[in-house]
């Protein structure tokens, strides 16, 4: 894959990002796909691998100065599982998919109890709006 130059001559190794990813970005998302939750352990086990009708999720994929929890490249979905929620992050995720819809992206949010206690009407939901997108 060829190199991309970007802001401050950081290398950006995809095209199609927000512009801003940083190395310390990429070492951050990285980190989390170390160290998943046991939620997000559950859904990427069946995300991953194109599992899920052919389509190529990414696992904690960095785009601008957010690491997006999972997304679908060929459709620009992501798929975030959301924790106990307190009102200041709640407003932080209001306002980070509102950044993202701006260049484009859907985000779909789902609750930790969502995808441990009901995943196959999340994965339902995902191939609807994923094939929807497409």
């Amino acid at each position: 894959m060829k190199e991309l130059r970007g802001k401050r001559d950081n290398i950006v190794k995809n095209k199609d990002r927000i512009r801003g990813t940083t190395p310390e970005i990429e070492q951050a998302a990285q980190k989390l796909r170390r160290n998943l939750t046991p939620a997000e352990a559950r859904l990427w086990s069946e995300l991953r691998n194109k599992q899920l009708d052919g389509l190529r999720f990414r696992c904690q994929h960095p785009v601008g100065s957010f690491i997006l929890d999972f997304y679908c490249p060929s459709c620009k979905l992501v798929v975030e599982v959301d924790g106990e929620v307190h009102a200041c992050q709640a407003e932080y995720d209001d306002a980070r998919t509102a950044k993202l819809a701006e260049y484009g992206y859907k985000v779909l949010r789902f609750s930790n109890e969502q995808v441990i206690n009901d995943l196959p009407t999340v994965l339902a939901e995902i191939r609807r709006v994923a094939f929807a997108l497409l």
